[in-house]
């Protein structure tokens, strides 16, 4: 067996899908079945269930998986530390996102990282926070930049770079527009526009509806602020962004501070370990872009 082989093996293992793992280590799909037909002759023993739309890993799969990540691991870190006592930096960052990110600071760490380290090859994905910091916990991604309620997800290292509350935005001629803030019932009263499930302020506002025994109305979940804000303009429902969103549709949106809800959203980066050269110049990049003014 070859490197080649298990690293497709382990992209179909966390693709759960032969076409979707093609895509993803750049070759054709009958590439990739054909090095794992071959891997399968050579071990003696199907990998993977077939049966079905969705492949499925075989006990034999199972017990073959984590071995086939360590000795990916293990090749990885022979180019670093080769890297590391020649000053170059080279391998791969699997990097993800809350979905409807638009943190311009991430982007511009990943632009500076990549001028400065061209031999690292950067992979970005875009998913749900739970699923995002599952994701880091079993290493199949390096680093992630998620939302949370209160407190970073557990079990990982992180760093917060937005703390703050939820508030409500509601058009002129509402209501509540003439109110300096409102309470959680007063919201709820009216169908909500708010962020999906996974993203912080989500989670901020699931919390405090469960905490309070409040049924949220959610009428529509968009997963970018602008679409909110869009979207309680036209008077189909109070909206919900962080404090820092609100202001940059003022002309057209009375912000409203929660009066009784306190847990804050957070973005944060987390990550499982540094011991990769290339995570932590990715660190140090991304605090220095979040840092700025």
């Amino acid at each position: 067996m070859d490197l080649r082989q298990l690293e497709y093996f382990v992209a179909v293992a966390e693709e759960r899908n032969f076409t979707r793992a093609a895509e993803r280590v750049h070759i054709s799909q009958s590439g990739v079945s054909a090095q794992i037909r071959q891997l399968e002759r050579e071990l003696g023993a199907e990998l993977f269930d077939r049966s079905g739309r969705v492949a499925r890993l075989t006990v034999a799969g199972k017990a073959a998986l984590e071995h086939a990540r360590a000795a990916l691991a293990a090749a990885a870190a022979v180019g670093q530390a080769v890297g590391e006592v020649t000053d170059v930096i080279r391998g791969r960052l699997a990097v993800g996102m809350v979905v409807g990110c638009t943190v311009t600071p991430l982007f511009e760490a990943l632009a500076a990282f990549r001028h400065a380290h061209p031999g690292v090859e950067l992979a970005l994905t875009e998913n749900g926070s739970d699923r995002l910091a599952a994701d880091v916990r079993d290493g199949v991604l390096d680093l992630a930049l998620l939302g949370a309620a209160g407190e970073p997800p557990q079990g990982l290292r992180s760093h917060v770079v937005v703390r703050e509350p939820l508030v409500a935005v509601v058009p002129p001629g509402h209501s509540l527009a003439g109110h300096p803030g409102a309470t959680l019932r007063e919201v709820t009263a009216y169908p909500l526009v708010c962020m999906p499930r996974g993203t912080g302020l989500r989670g901020v506002l699931d919390q405090a509806c469960a905490a309070a025994g409040i049924t949220a109305p959610i009428a529509l979940e968009a997963g970018a602020p602008d679409a909110i804000a869009d979207l309680a303009a036209r008077g189909l429902g109070v909206g919900l962004l962080s404090e820092s969103m609100a202001p940059r549709y003022a002309e057209r949106l009375t912000a409203l501070p929660l009066t009784d809800v306190t847990t804050p959203g957070l973005l944060a980066l987390v990550w499982r370990d540094t011991r990769s050269p290339a995570v932590r110049e990715l660190l140090a990049q991304c605090r220095r872009t979040f840092s700025r003014p």
